[in-house]
């Protein structure tokens, strides 16, 4: 019954979006709420209870982070090659909802554990939607720049409401109910997908339906298996750091020489242009989140410690906002940002995409300087100013959607089809190898406090923002200064 609709019946749709867009849209959302719940509460849960120092903390959160990111890009060929989104995202969402609930039964004793789980189901999930939602508009379709920016609000609605329910039902009542709503939601998250996938057709099926049954069912199972037994492997690599490195080294070895293999393979000088353009503005998003991804870190320690609990004359958790407040404001501007594209491309004067990746590095420079600043607002105990804390945030993520929706559509407008699930695998593989390096900077920010007041806390960690404010500058200049070499190697691609 399912496949009564056409992949062309999907791409003619009427109006602004495809329905299908409301419905992965929905399961997005749950994901998110559950990926960003727990994303929030890690570095702060292993300081209060499993009472790591701040630095192994940072490089714990980055471990984890770079596993989920690594696993993103091999969930995504085994769906591209043997699953087919809908299955890996269904196979993904059970792993994740059996780790949360793991570490909701013993949240000290089964941490690890649960992790584990989870690394391995959000690598399943995660590459598939937002592969699905490109495939529901035409090749050369207008409108799927604004279906992305739409998905993306989506997804935050889920990282908000998740970034704020779980550290709050774990800081103040138990860190059981944090892990359970995070299962709980996932849960919401399959059975809508459950029930809407019949509206997908044949998008996201199999791309072995060629394939005897019994051929494909054994390809399925082997692929099932081989992620459920790499659980002990990701387990005794996430709870020891250095493995987490060598085995990150290890893939960005053979990530790039693979791509430098399908690059040669192309063989059209044209496309190799393009190919490498596409590979440019990862390595720049490399760059960008290993600045940018504090959040779950660092920032998240400074916010346990040295802010107060003022916002805007209303008492609210410091963590919660540094948890939620980027997804807030990334829901709020996103159509507002959306709307000045168009206003200035209409005027004719809308910054190229490699320009407006470079102004949300000088946006991520700005908040950084800010996040430094706090230290002109602190008290003598080291207790500083919340709401300059929020204004940083609300700065990043200017800077984030100058670059965040638009960067998975150049990759997929400057990559072939088919090699499509490579490219977005290396968009989600620079992810983590900046979280990785995001853990190793906020490691270094904490190691550099030899205090132990939260004065010399304060001092310390905005010192290491400083830094960073410098280095995202540097990288916004240059690439400002490069983009007419890059615009060059992108052609007629806009």
């Amino acid at each position: 019954m399912e496949n009564n609709l056409t992949i062309e019946q999907i791409q003619n749709f009427e109006g602004k979006y495809p329905k299908q867009l409301w419905y992965l849209f929905i399961v997005e959302m749950w994901e998110r709420f559950c990926f960003y719940g727990m994303r929030g509460v890690l570095t702060f849960f292993m300081v209060d209870q499993l009472l790591l120092k701040d630095a192994a903390a940072n490089l714990q959160y980055g471990a984890i982070q770079a596993f989920v990111y690594a696993f993103t890009f091999i969930g995504g060929i085994f769906a591209d090659k043997i699953l087919g989104f809908k299955k890996s995202l269904f196979f993904g969402g059970i792993v994740m909802i059996i780790g949360n609930l793991l570490i909701a039964f013993s949240p000290q004793t089964l941490f690890y554990y649960g992790i584990a789980f989870s690394i391995i189901g959000t690598g399943f999930f995660k590459p598939n939607i937002s592969s699905m939602v490109g495939e529901l508009y035409h090749e050369n379709d207008p409108r799927r720049d604004a279906g992305f920016g739409m998905f993306y609000a989506g997804i935050n609605i889920g990282g908000l409401l998740g970034g704020a329910l779980c550290i709050y039902l774990g800081k103040y009542h138990s860190w059981t109910l944090c892990f359970l709503a995070a299962a709980i939601v996932m849960v919401l998250g399959l059975v809508t997908f459950l029930f809407t996938k019949k509206h997908l057709g044949p998008i996201g099926d199999s791309p072995l339906l060629g394939l005897t049954d019994t051929k494909r069912k054994t390809r399925e199972i082997a692929v099932y298996l081989g992620s459920l037994l790499s659980i002990p492997l990701i387990f005794i690599m996430v709870k020891n750091t250095d493995y987490t490195d060598y085995f990150m080294y290890t893939i960005g070895i053979i990530a790039v020489a693979y791509f430098a293999y399908e690059l040669f393979k192309l063989g059209e000088v044209n496309l190799q242009k393009k190919l490498f353009a596409a590979f440019l503005f990862i390595f720049f998003y490399f760059l960008f989140n290993a600045i940018y991804e504090q959040s779950g870190g660092s920032l998240s320690l400074f916010a346990k410690d040295n802010l107060n609990s003022n916002l805007l004359g209303f008492t609210i958790d410091p963590n919660v906002v540094n948890n939620s407040s980027n997804t807030f404001f990334v829901v709020i501007l996103s159509p507002l940002i959306g709307m000045l594209w168009l206003w200035l491309g209409k005027k004719k004067l809308e910054p190229n995409t490699l320009i407006k990746f470079g102004i949300g590095f000088l946006f991520l420079s700005a908040s950084f300087y800010l996040f430094y600043y706090t230290k002109f607002f602190a008290n003598v105990e080291g207790i500083t100013s919340l709401n300059l804390f929020a204004f940083a945030y609300f700065v990043t993520t200017i800077g984030e959607l100058c670059l965040g929706p638009i960067g998975m559509s150049i990759i997929t407008k400057l990559s072939p089809k088919k090699l499509f699930g490579m490219m977005m695998g290396l968009w989600f593989l620079a992810s983590a190898f900046g979280q990785l390096a995001a853990g190793k900077l906020g490691a270094a920010i904490s190691q550099s406090n030899n205090g132990t007041t939260l004065m010399s806390k304060l001092q310390s960690y905005t010192d290491g923002y400083y830094q960073l404010a410098i280095y995202s500058l540097v990288a916004g200049v240059l690439l400002i200064a490069i983009s007419p070499l890059i615009k060059k190697l992108m052609q007629e691609v806009k």
